[in-house]
């Protein structure tokens, strides 16, 4: 039984942050949130689709009309535009690796939820465009995109290089137009990624296939119940990536067992926090090696403490896509209770805040924050509609 007034609440939200350009990431203007950002946008638009309002579907339109018309002319997808001026920022320190992957799985999405296929036909350029420079961020032709430290959602953690979270977006992607128009070599291209995904993010003895002679040793000290956040030429990161083995589920990349050992974990972590779940487990400490990384990546001020934002905060976006995938995978009262903990967190004092503490499960974030509406409304259509089962 969906529960309304939350639900309601979160379509009024998206209403509020409605611009004739698109959905704008937070309703007041902080951070330069009030702006139309590629993931953010997108991941509304999603929510927007799935809910069938007919005005929420008109700005997810707008929404992927602006990012799609602002593309880079070397293929790559604008961090955010601005409503007012039509300003484009690409990113700041670094550009954002996950941008073009977003940008087709929006129109994708568009495409096949309305049934109206004006967009896809008028973006084609676009959609090939967004392909083709993923497929040169490879740098080396062997299937996986390397992505600069803050050039994904997380800007402000830790990781760079082969990040599973981006690698699932671009297969996604792929998918998703493959439904839409037969293409062998798009078909060929997402499969050559999950072989690439499986055969290096999953701990097995030996590593037969491994990408880089590092991680045959480096993945020994890996966990065997959760799909690796990521690697690059000096390390892997140990951390549980919330977003990377959601997506695992939805995706389909792991086989039952994988899925399975992937649910156990996430119910014994979801145990221990009575609430939503972080993006990344354990937080790193003050005493942590990567807290020296860690502290000195920001844009504005330091948010990254422990507990804090990306550094084992709560994200009821990604946990509305965790609820989602739950629903998928059969596990119908886990989506349940991760849906109200997602529906208690967007009602807090600081309503819609866009994370939570880890531990204090105070609002620690930007306030009516788009994208917190988003995923209690993907939490909710996943678990009445089929109509979110199209995007997978």
């Amino acid at each position: 039984m969906v529960d309304l007034k939350a639900y309601n609440e979160a379509l009024n939200l998206l209403q509020q942050a409605s611009t004739p350009f698109g959905f704008v990431a937070a309703v007041q203007d902080h951070d330069n949130y009030k702006r139309v950002w590629t993931r953010d946008g997108v991941i509304t638009s999603i929510a927007a689709l799935l809910s069938g309002e007919h005005d929420l579907v008109k700005t997810a339109k707008a929404t992927i009309e602006t990012l799609l018309n602002n593309q880079h002319i070397n293929g790559f997808m604008p961090s955010n535009v601005s409503p007012e001026n039509g300003s484009v920022s690409f990113g700041g320190t670094s550009g954002r690796a996950d941008n073009p992957s977003w940008a087709v799985i929006g129109l994708c999405a568009y495409t096949l939820l309305t049934g109206d296929k004006t967009l896809w036909v008028k973006h084609q350029a676009q959609v090939d465009k967004c392909l083709s420079v993923l497929e040169a961020w490879e740098f080396n032709g062997k299937h996986l995109v390397y992505v600069p430290q803050s050039g994904d959602w997380a800007d402000e953690y830790i990781q760079h290089g082969y990040i599973l979270f981006d690698q699932l977006l671009r297969v996604w992607a792929l998918k998703l137009a493959s439904k839409i128009v037969s293409n062998k070599n798009w078909n060929d291209k997402a499969l050559d990624i999950v072989n690439a995904i499986k055969a290096n993010y999953w701990k097995v003895d030996g590593q037969p296939n491994a990408y880089a002679p590092n991680l045959v040793h480096q993945l020994k000290d890996a966990s065997a119940d959760f799909w690796l956040m990521g690697f690059n030429p000096a390390r892997i990161y140990n951390y549980f990536d919330l977003q990377a083995n959601t997506f695992c589920l939805l995706i389909g990349t792991g086989n039952e067992t994988q899925n399975r050992l992937v649910i156990n974990y996430i119910k014994k972590l979801q145990e221990n926090h009575q609430s939503m779940l972080p993006s990344f487990y354990p937080a790193i400490e003050e005493n942590d090696d990567d807290m020296n990384e860690l502290k000195n990546n920001y844009a504005y001020s330091f948010r990254n403490k422990p507990g804090y934002f990306h550094n084992g905060g709560l994200w009821p976006v990604w946990n509305g896509w965790l609820a989602a995938a739950l629903s998928l995978s059969g596990e119908t009262e886990f989506a349940k209770s991760i849906t109200s903990a997602i529906h208690t967190s967007n009602s807090k004092a600081d309503l819609f805040n866009e994370c939570l503490h880890g531990s204090t499960q105070n609002p620690c974030g930007v306030p009516n924050c788009t994208w917190s509406a988003a995923g209690a409304i993907i939490a909710e259509q996943a678990l009445i509609s089929d109509d979110f089962k199209a995007l997978f």
